[in-house]
């Protein structure tokens, strides 16, 4: 099993001499070791997880991936092989499984001797609560990709013992994470010292406990996996559907809400919708609740910058994506209210679509560090459709309009696993299935009008009034989509809401544009044609959930493998 590796902190060849006693002795030596844990906790977020240019973005409909190996994994992930005997395609590889192992196994060896660390007792007790939120972080993961997993508890397995343990069920992993999440709190503070910024705190425990909740009552896992019946029905999921666990998750989020701790930021001053742009953009955001500190930056313009920004344009947005964004009005562009324009797409759209993607005409840094236009029509020089970018647009959520990845400027960023408005939606959406419709609108609003949409003669944002709870549930779940764009949420959501079926299967849809005229500096007219993707997406049932890779199934008998693999 993976999760008898070694810590890839302290232990690991380059510091060869040096063991967990020698380790443990030293105090600076002990607060490394934990670093090295914190060190990965981006593994899934970060967006050159896959050959260094590709996370699991790249295999939804959000976004096309510029690369079409078929060995490539964000590929394997969206075209239907997707398999036991490929999941795991290389040993030293970030993936679903490996890491997370990894890390568990550290934490437990970090718990096993913190007591010897010539520590205060005070520190003691906030690594150890901190220690304690990690590993069930990296427990997470485990269970939303894979339902049921093998919980260690606090054992350290060596490299040469052997494990022969069964999974546990669906209901033991989510009672273990959120008891664990409830004592990490008891010993962590809300506020953290400006040195420790980025480490885990109370809040961040609520925070990651209403995450997990929300996804045990989500459709996948509460009564509806992909059995019903026989060993894995347990494992994989609830086997049966409780309203109650809607509460629960309303409740662990509005715990985090309760804390008045955390915020939205806010600015529709500077620009509509400037303070959700603004949030990506400063390590000490109000709205970040857990994050991946980081020196400055550019390494998002990296990955999303077209080529004239010597970008390398990994991530394109799709016609998907940019549809599900309503008008600046609150309304659907479906509807024929709304004042959308199909000649004139972009015009009066919500703001946050120009914050996330960059469509023909944006401005943009270039490397000159001048604001000048990107163009993506056919055949653009440089950065148009069939030249860069294959589905008309570029990724550009939390990057700085003013820096190009040519241009050396650098951002004070870090990454957000998790921010506020996260568990506002996630309030939202247990509150709706709990049947507390007024109280989700609540929360939408408040992310609706950050946006800089506007609140409209009736202050509800868009939102229709006496909406139902199923259009509500669907107004969620777009809203969902187009606030947290690119920040590893849509791979998970369209599989715990059951609806990858649909919008895991086929093309996604990219946008062809064709000037009427001459290019001039004032502008020129456009075609607008939406066309598919040459890119096919395959998604089966048994891809609701990962599978197990071959390899640890062989080692551990008693792990039963997912079904449909």
């Amino acid at each position: 099993m993976s999760s008898c590796k070694k810590s890839s902190s302290f232990l690991d060849a380059t510091n060869i001499g040096l063991t967990a006693d020698i380790v443990f002795s030293d105090s600076v030596k002990t607060l490394g070791f934990l670093n090295g844990v914190y060190a990965n906790i981006n593994f899934s977020f970060r967006k050159d997880r896959y050959s260094s240019h590709g996370n699991s973005d790249i295999a939804t409909d959000d976004a096309e991936y510029r690369y079409s190996g078929i060995a490539q994994y964000a590929v394997i992930l969206y075209n239907g092989s997707l398999s036991p005997n490929n999941v795991l395609w290389s040993p030293n590889s970030v993936d679903f499984y490996i890491e997370p192992y990894i890390q568990i196994r550290s934490v437990n060896l970090f718990l096993s001797k913190i007591n010897s660390a010539p520590l205060a007792a005070s520190t003691k007790t906030r690594l150890i609560g901190e220690a304690r939120f990690l590993r069930a972080f990296y427990y997470s993961y485990l269970l939303r990709g894979y339902g049921g997993i093998i919980l260690v508890g606090d054992k350290v397995y060596g490299n040469d013992d052997i494990i022969n343990l069964p999974r546990n069920t669906y209901e033991e992993c989510v009672n273990y994470i959120v008891n664990e999440c409830d004592e990490a709190a008891k010993l962590l503070p809300v506020d953290q010292l400006s040195q420790d910024f980025g480490r885990a705190t109370k809040g961040a425990c609520l925070a990651l406990k209403s995450r997990v909740l929300l996804t045990a009552a989500s459709p996948l896992f509460n009564g509806g996996g992909i059995v019903s019946s026989g060993p894995l029905a347990s494992i994989i999921g609830y086997p049966t559907y409780d309203a109650s666990r809607w509460d629960k998750a309303a409740q662990a989020a509005l715990d985090v809400m309760n804390m008045n701790k955390y915020s939205l930021v806010v600015d529709n001053t500077t620009a509509p919708g400037y303070g959700f742009y603004s949030t990506f953009l400063n390590r000490t955001s109000p709205e970040i609740i857990f994050e991946f500190t980081q020196a400055p930056n550019r390494d998002y313009e990296g990955s999303f910058n077209p080529p004239s920004r010597s970008g390398a344009y990994n991530v394109q947005p799709t016609q998907n994506l940019v549809d599900d964004f309503d008008m600046i009005n609150g309304k659907s562009i479906k509807d024929p209210t709304s004042g959308y324009n199909p000649a004139n797409p972009y015009v009066n759209r919500d703001p946050r679509l120009g914050y996330t993607v960059t469509w023909n005409g944006s401005n943009y840094a270039n490397n000159s560090g001048s604001q000048a236009p990107v163009y993506t029509y056919v055949n653009a020089p440089s950065d148009g459709y069939g030249i860069g970018s294959n589905t008309g647009y570029y990724a550009r959520k939390m990057c700085d309009v003013n820096i190009s990845y040519g241009n050396g400027g650098l951002t004070p960023r870090g990454e957000a696993l998790i921010r506020y408005a996260e568990v506002l939606l996630n309030y939202a959406e247990a509150s709706n299935e709990a049947g507390q419709t007024s109280n989700a609108i609540s929360a939408l609003i408040q992310l609706r009008a950050r946006a800089g949409i506007q609140p409209g003669t009736d202050n509800l944002y868009g939102i229709p009034a006496g909406i139902s709870q199923a259009n509500l549930r669907l107004f969620i779940q777009k809203e969902r989509h187009t606030e947290m764009a690119f920040e590893d949420m849509r791979f998970y959501d369209i599989r715990r809401w059951k609806i990858a079926m649909t919008v895991g299967n086929g093309f996604n849809n990219t946008m062809k544009i064709t000037p009427k005229g001459a290019i001039t500096p004032l502008g020129t007219a456009y075609t607008y044609q939406i066309v598919p993707s040459i890119r096919m997406h395959v998604f089966f049932p048994a891809n609701y959930l990962m599978p197990f890779p071959q390899s640890e199934v062989l080692k551990v008998p008693l792990m039963l493998q997912n079904p449909g693999y």
